[in-house]
């Protein structure tokens, strides 16, 4: 008897549980239509600072991963952010490669939220050798991922 009546009790709040849910989505429904904001409030969703379907900003991974294309890709984690090129050597200057880390530290579209480390070598004797990186270098990095990620936002804003 006992048993019949707690099948009967999860029974009923599952009934219960999957009609509030119903309602609730309803009333989202007309409140909306009532007051035009259906599409407006979907593309608003869409264009926020925090985008995370993957982990870390997803404005600031596709801008790293577009800024970053000229050289191969090594480690690539959406989850922890982080993107790592594999060492690219310019046609132009054979002699020199850079290799750069991309690491995105936040959930928000802020400028703190990422991270650039490059490092060079130059080929001497035979042998590369760690090489200085000018710090104008990393921040102009910095700055084209920073303002592609902006655009992207703007674009998803603009629909």
């Amino acid at each position: 008897m006992a048993r019949v009546a707690s099948l009967g009790l999860a029974f009923a709040a599952a009934v219960t549980l999957s009609g509030c849910q119903f309602i609730q989505e309803d009333i989202n429904k007309s409140l909306n239509a009532l007051s035009g904001k259906g599409d407006a409030r979907q593309q608003a969703d869409l264009a926020a600072s925090r985008v995370t379907t993957i982990g870390v900003n997803a404005y600031l991974w596709q801008a790293a991963l577009d800024t970053l294309s000229f050289a191969p890709l090594a480690q690539t984690d959406s989850a922890g952010g982080v993107i790592v090129t594999d060492w690219y050597a310019n046609p132009s200057s054979p002699g020199e490669r850079v290799k750069v880390t991309a690491t995105i530290l936040d959930q928000d579209l802020r400028a703190d939220a990422l991270r650039v480390a490059a490092s060079r070598q130059v080929m001497q004797g035979g042998q590369w050798i760690e090489a200085p990186v000018a710090a104008a270098t990393v921040q102009k990095l910095e700055e084209i991922i920073l303002t592609k990620a902006r655009d992207l936002r703007r674009a998803a804003i603009a629909g």
